[in-house]
């Protein structure tokens, strides 16, 4: 599979995993190769499988995850100090 066909096979993973709307699981995707979470897939084309696709949508979905549950503990955190 391509780089691109990757890309989207993840973007539909995670509709299908997590029921994200497609415009959230295209901006997850979009979001990580900015920060190059995919670069190593670009560099070696062996790590753009189904299976790959899968393990990575899971991570990008728990990282969005984490980093939403550390925003509201952060805003909580403002409002105590109020």
């Amino acid at each position: 599979m391509t780089y691109e066909e990757f890309l989207d096979e993840v973007a539909t993973i995670l509709t299908e995993l997590y029921e994200l709307e497609d415009a959230e699981a295209i901006k997850l995707v979009v979001d990580a190769q900015e920060v190059d979470f995919f670069s190593l897939h670009d560099d070696r084309p062996e790590m753009c499988t189904v299976e790959q696709a899968k393990k990575d949508a899971i991570t990008l979905f728990e990282r969005k995850q984490n980093k939403q549950q550390t925003q509201k503990k952060q805003q909580q955190r403002v409002r105590q100090k109020k």
